[in-house]
C-alpha cells in the first residue's frame, strides 16, 4: 500500500460543500466577494490534499441553481472567479494529470463562461490520475429532473422500454455518470445540511460537518474528515457483521 492509499483509507470519492465564504469576509469587514476570492485558495488546498491522500475523485460544490437569488454583483463575482481559476490553474492541473468536469445546467450561462468550461474539459479529457468535478449552476433536484426527461424521451421515442429503467440506467443519465458515488460529503462552516447537493449519489455517503469557514480550509481539515470516515462503520442498509 502506498502512502497516499494509506492516508485515504479506502476512500475513492470525496465531495465538499464549500460554505462560509461570505461569513468569513463579513467577520473581516469586507464584501462577500472578497470571501469568495479567498475561497479559491482553499480550492487549491483541497485539490492538493486529495492528491496527497490518494483520493481519485474530488467533487466541489461551487455554485448552485439557488445561488441566482443572490445579489447580481455577488453572482458576477462568482462567475468571474470560475473564469480566473480555469485561466490560472488549467495548465498546471493538466500537467498533473487532473481530469476536469463541470457538473450542472449549462443553459443560462454566458457564452464566454461556456467557452472556458468547454476548454477545461477538452484540455484535460484524456487525464486519469485524478478527477476534479466542479458543480456549477448545479442542483440535485434539477439534475434528477434533467435525467428523467432524457429517459422519458428515450421511452417515448421507442428507444427504451419502461421496464428497462433501473438504478444503473438512471445513474448513467446523471452529471456524474461513470463516477463512483461519494464516500464522504464534507460541509464546512458548521451548517448541518446537504443543500440539494448530490442527493441521488450521496444516499449512503458519510456526512462530515466541520466548523471551519471555507477560506480557512486546509489539508489538516481534509485529513480530519478522512479520519472521521475511518472511525465509522458503513452498512449500506444492512447490519454490522459482528
Amino acid at each position: 500500500m502506498t502512502e497516499g492509499e494509506d492516508k485515504c483509507r479506502g476512500v475513492r470519492h470525496v465531495a465538499i460543500i464549500m460554505d462560509g465564504n461570505g461569513r468569513w469576509a463579513q467577520q473581516r469587514g469586507r464584501p462577500r466577494a472578497f470571501g469568495h476570492s479567498k475561497g479559491v485558495d482553499a480550492v487549491r488546498e483541497a485539490v492538493r490534499a486529495a492528491g496527497d491522500a490518494g483520493v481519485k475523485y474530488l467533487t466541489l460544490f461551487g455554485f448552485s441553481t439557488e445561488n441566482w437569488r443572490r445579489p447580481s454583483d455577488e453572482v458576477d463575482a462568482l462567475f468571474d472567479l470560475m473564469k480566473r481559476f480555469v485561466d490560472a490553474d488549467l495548465a498546471k492541473l493538466d500537467r498533473e494529470g487532473v481530469n476536469i468536469r463541470i457538473a450542472g445546467r449549462r443553459e443560462g450561462l454566458s457564452e464566454d463562461l461556456l467557452s472556458i468550461i468547454e476548454r477545461a474539459e477538452r484540455t484535460t479529457a484524456r487525464n486519469d490520475r485524478c478527477f476534479l468535478t466542479i458543480a456549477f449552476n448545479y442542483g440535485g433536484r434539477d439534475e434528477i429532473v434533467r435525467a428523467t426527461r432524457r429517459i422519458a424521451k428515450d421511452v417515448a421515442g421507442g428507444r427504451m422500454n419502461p421496464e428497462d429503467v433501473d438504478e444503473a440506467v438512471f445513474a448513467s443519465q446523471l452529471d456524474t455518470a461513470g463516477m463512483p458515488d461519494p464516500d464522504i460529503v464534507i460541509r464546512t462552516s458548521g451548517e448541518h445540511r446537504t443543500s440539494n447537493f448530490l442527493i441521488w449519489q450521496a444516499a449512503y455517503a458519510e456526512l462530515v460537518f466541520l466548523d471551519v469557514l471555507w477560506p480557512d480550509f486546509s489539508a489538516r481539515h481534509f485529513e480530519q474528515a478522512l479520519s472521521e470516515f475511518a472511525s465509522r462503520q458503513r452498512r449500506f442498509g444492512g447490519v454490522d457483521a459482528a
